[in-house]
């Protein structure tokens, strides 16, 4: 397939949101941190990140997704020995969970690029495997190979990766061709693991789920919950302003140019730029369903719907924890909260999802 063809197949309706939430995101995180003295760069080096992902989602595009299969066994490697280093000799951050580590002087979070990897394997043997995977062997080890990395994360610890993670991995199963009987094994077996998980749990993540059950169990943890609740209450229809919102420029929230960043958003831009923001974010997610839709193999349709997957579930649980009806987990809201890690593996996994629409099936259907 010529250049020319490649490119008339590339959706730029996905990239023009894409860059439109990264523009607001840049912005948003502005407003968060200009008059903190700690912060106030935060918002060029977000530019930077968004200009390195930028390059790298077209980098991607360009490969032939194809290519990728050979690289998905070292890839998952590679990503289980990053986590191996997060656990040995990550650092905290001062979050009660070991997420980061230092590469040449810079904090890199691999979970975050850990998601990019995990598709791409995770693809790769759901599509490898695919007139198998009614075997309930086939299953297990789709499974036990999930697990590995679940455990890892989850013992950093590390409970909202470890539940995208687990959404992410179980999306992709259950869209596999696996069968009705196996699907209602896999759901019985998450059940199960509910009551397991919860007498593990420790240290930061023990303390959200009860102040999350129970707000007066820890006041000073709920403060920041409260305060996120008094942004969205106080943004209205149409907002304060961009830069005038009070528990946002008076500080009273914190973290509030990442995990809280939906709460600056709501006070400032309103009910209204909530929505819209909203409405972005949901449109990226259909026209990667789109793009799995139109594959023309299955390893395509598991990547598309793996990055549908991860924008959607990360939305889902940021915006619920900004209103207080989920745990705080730390998921940022895709391409607006600031960090590179996590905007760039996103772009990079758009950039996925863009080979794959570059190569689709000749059958169209507009």
């Amino acid at each position: 397939m010529n250049e020319r063809v490649l490119w008339r197949n590339f959706d730029w309706a996905l990239c023009l949101v894409v860059l439109i939430l990264t523009g607001i995101g840049i912005a948003m995180v502005y407003s968060a941190t200009f008059n903190t003295v700690d912060l106030y760069d935060y918002w060029t080096r977000q530019a930077a990140f968004a200009v390195v992902g930028l390059v790298g989602m077209a980098l991607v595009a360009l490969v032939d997704y194809r290519h990728l299969e050979l690289l998905a066994p070292p890839a998952f490697l590679v990503f289980v020995g990053m986590l191996v280093a997060v656990f040995l000799f990550g650092t905290t951050q001062d979050t009660g969970s070991q997420r980061w580590i230092s590469i040449g002087g810079t904090l890199v979070q691999p979970t975050e690029l850990g998601k990019f990897l995990l598709i791409i394997f995770m693809a790769w043997y759901l599509s490898w495997f695919h007139d198998q995977m009614h075997k309930l062997q086939y299953l297990v080890v789709a499974l036990v190979l999930l697990l590995g990395p679940l455990v890892l994360i989850y013992l950093l610890p590390n409970l909202g990766m470890t539940l995208t993670y687990a959404f992410l991995g179980g999306t992709l199963i259950m869209i596999s061709g696996i069968r009705y009987w196996q699907l209602f094994l896999l759901v019985g077996s998450a059940a199960a693991t509910i009551p397991i998980m919860l007498g593990t749990l420790q240290g930061y993540m023990l303390q959200r789920i009860n102040m999350f059950l129970d707000p007066n169990s820890d006041p000073q943890g709920a403060f920041n919950i409260n305060q996120a609740l008094i942004a969205v209450g106080n943004g209205g229809w149409l907002g304060r302003g961009f830069g005038h919102g009070s528990q946002n420029q008076l500080h009273f929230l914190r973290v509030r140019q990442s995990d809280f960043i939906f709460s600056v958003i709501s006070e400032e831009l309103g009910w209204v730029g909530a929505m819209i923001i909203l409405g972005l974010l949901m449109f990226v997610v259909w026209r990667l369903l789109r793009i799995a839709d139109r594959a023309q193999d299955h390893f395509g349709r598991l990547l598309a719907t793996g990055v549908a997957a991860i924008i959607f579930f990360q939305t889902v649980v940021n915006v619920g924890m900004n209103l207080s009806l989920m745990p705080v987990t730390g998921l940022t809201l895709p391409f607006v909260s600031y960090g590179g890690s996590s905007l760039i593996s996103l772009l990079l996994a758009i950039g996925l999802a863009q080979s794959v629409v570059m190569r689709r099936r000749k059958l169209e259907f507009d």
